[in-house]
């Protein structure tokens, strides 16, 4: 399935408009009509990443780089959230995931 499909579907699955995708991810209508019915071939990894978060799948899934169905892949996400904190925060996680993995190892 190609990417246009794909969020085609996920759109109507969700019943949202064109309109509230884009404003969802901070896009034009027309644009994402465009990405929607396959006339943009090439959009950017980053609205690629907006719309994986908005619609909740992978963005491997999204692109075809995997094949299972509506990925429910909350690594990814929780991953391209992470990336996004600053490095103290990130510090702060690591220091939270190092403690949950202390008390599950005692």
């Amino acid at each position: 399935m190609s990417l246009a499909s794909k969020l085609l579907k996920l759109r109507q699955e969700s019943e949202e408009s064109l309109q509230g995708v884009a404003d969802a991810v901070g896009a034009s209508r027309a644009h994402i009509w465009e990405v929607e019915t396959g006339r943009t071939k090439n959009p950017s990894l980053d609205l690629i990443r907006r719309l994986a978060d908005h619609f909740k799948v992978s963005v491997a899934w999204l692109v075809g780089e995997i094949p299972e169905e509506k990925s429910d892949n909350k690594t990814a996400t929780l991953y391209r959230t992470l990336q996004s904190l600053s490095p103290e925060n990130q510090q702060h996680i690591q220091a939270i995931i190092d403690s949950m993995r202390k008390s599950e190892s005692e």
